[in-house]
């Protein structure tokens, strides 16, 4: 009973935002706020989206909601912060492109929404990724807030699941994902991204999943 009760308050709560985003006047409301305070709204939608992601992850892999013992306001945290990282790297990355495909250092014929989804996705989706699994293990080891064991964490990653799962869905969802993201108007890049922040968070749980269970 609980079980459900849990499932269908993450439903809810997905549907709401949902709703809140695309009717009219919320609509409005939500792009007007990410252009107007980027930063901040970048950092709640990754730190809201991302975390019911981990959540969700969570659910299905052990079949039920954990919550004691998992920092999940440490994680939130966290995912906030990569996305004001990801709110930068979005622009930085769109007029890096442009840049280049107007001084011929990239074709035209290829759309640039894909440009910008490749080279992003090449150089800062793993590396990024690779950021989270240390944050995500310094929070498991309850490590975040103080002296942090880097080199004894570096070497405690299970990197050939890193390299043999998570780096290869760069190529079969990312790039792709994000080609999407970026053929949207600008404003409604990072609303997208921070829906796809629910997957990130589904993949990087499920790969730390596996991990355990190979270990």
């Amino acid at each position: 009973m609980k079980k459900r009760l849990l499932d269908a308050s993450w439903i809810m709560l997905i549907l709401i935002i949902g709703f809140f985003i695309f009717s009219n006047k919320g609509k409005i409301i939500f792009v007007n706020l990410t252009v107007q305070h980027p930063l901040i709204m970048g950092f709640l939608k990754f730190a809201v989206l991302a975390t019911m992601g981990e959540l969700l992850s969570r659910r299905l892999l052990d079949n039920e909601w954990r919550f004691r013992g998992l920092r999940y306001c440490q994680r939130a945290f966290v995912w906030g912060l990569l996305g004001v990282l990801i709110t930068f790297v979005f622009s930085i990355y769109s007029a890096g492109v442009e840049e280049l495909v107007s001084k011929g250092l990239l074709s035209e014929r290829i759309p640039l929404a894909f440009w910008c989804s490749f080279w992003m996705n090449i150089l800062f989706a793993f590396p990024m990724m690779i950021i989270h699994r240390i944050t995500d293990t310094l929070i498991d080891r309850g490590l975040l807030f103080s002296k942090w064991p880097f080199m004894e964490v570096w070497y405690s990653i299970d990197w050939k699941n890193m390299w043999g799962f998570v780096a290869p869905s760069v190529l079969w969802f990312w790039i792709p994902a994000h080609t999407l993201t970026f053929s949207l108007k600008p404003e409604y890049r990072i609303i997208m991204a921070a829906a796809l922040s629910i997957c990130l968070g589904a993949i990087l749980s499920f790969a730390k999943k596996r991990s355990s269970v190979s270990i």
